[in-house]
């Protein structure tokens, strides 16, 4: 059975860590992408496990080489995924979860059209803000500017992204049930959690 590339997308705030951490343990045999990046590693972090830790020069040599799927540079930091991660895992016959921006998602289709794309969205922009203030990180600046690049986000995405699923997360069971549905069509593997568990 082919293997399956699931490519998740979603607007800041619209509930996706939450969910995934949800649904994903019940798919033991989906990994996630190793993302390469240039940030500074936090309490914790091991390199190869949760990023592949680059300098700069090296991030850029990436570059270079092609080796890198799809990359780009957030807050003065390069993030990008690896092409050798992505290949030893299928090659491995297990199937591979990355989490992608929705510009991200549309170079990784250029090398791999194949991927099922899932864009995760709040309800609606309001409950986004309620939930981005809920959070109490955000200053009033950075969070319009969170709601104005989240909106720029959905409508590219809904216009020129390639999802085969769109999961509008209001009610997280709903939502849970919803995207668990969608990696039984997909993986090789079923889910090893039941139904309203």
């Amino acid at each position: 059975m082919p293997k399956t590339l699931f490519v998740f997308s979603a607007a800041s705030g619209a509930g996706k860590t939450t969910l995934m951490n949800k649904v994903m343990p019940g798919f033991p045999n989906i990994v996630y992408s190793v993302s390469a990046t240039t940030r500074k590693p936090r309490t914790g972090e091991i390199d190869g496990k949760h990023y592949f830790f680059k300098t700069e020069k090296e991030f850029e040599e990436m570059i270079e080489k092609n080796e890198l799927i799809e990359w780009n540079k957030v807050h003065n930091n390069y993030y990008g995924t690896p092409k050798f991660f992505i290949e030893q895992k299928l090659a491995e016959g297990t199937d591979v979860a990355l989490d992608l921006d929705v510009f991200g998602k549309i170079n990784f289709d250029k090398v791999y059209p194949q991927a099922i794309g899932i864009l995760i969205l709040p309800p609606n922009i309001e409950e986004l803000e309620k939930r981005l203030r809920l959070r109490k990180t955000e200053t009033e600046e950075t969070l319009k500017l969170r709601i104005e690049n989240a909106k720029k986000e959905i409508d590219f995405a809904l216009s020129k992204g390639k999802y085969q699923h769109v999961i509008y997360n209001g009610d997280l069971e709903v939502a849970a049930a919803e995207l668990k549905g969608i990696m039984e069509k997909y993986s090789s593997l079923k889910s090893s959690i039941q139904s309203g568990s």
